[in-house]
């Protein structure tokens, strides 16, 4: 079985819009203890997403890979118990 990993990203500058390198992804909003619910999006065949809970607008960008975003630091990485 493959793994497949979904970025989490998280928008805790309150930008209007997001520009990402991939098209499936989770949007949590502000870090937590500020997050939203933890929701899946899926671009499909659009360019564009916008996140119904806080309004960031998720824009697909070929340039970018995987973690990567503009502006830069968006990409929720959750802590790791020690």
């Amino acid at each position: 079985m493959a793994a497949h990993v979904i970025p989490h990203f998280h928008n805790d500058s309150g930008v209007e819009t997001i520009e990402i390198g991939v098209k499936e992804f989770m949007c949590v909003g502000a870090k937590p203890p500020f997050d939203h619910p933890h929701i899946y999006i899926d671009m499909g065949e659009d360019s564009e997403k916008v996140c119904s809970y806080c309004s960031t607008l998720y824009r697909f960008n070929p340039r970018l890979h995987g973690p990567e975003t503009l502006p830069p630091g968006h990409l929720y990485v959750e802590p790791v118990a020690a």
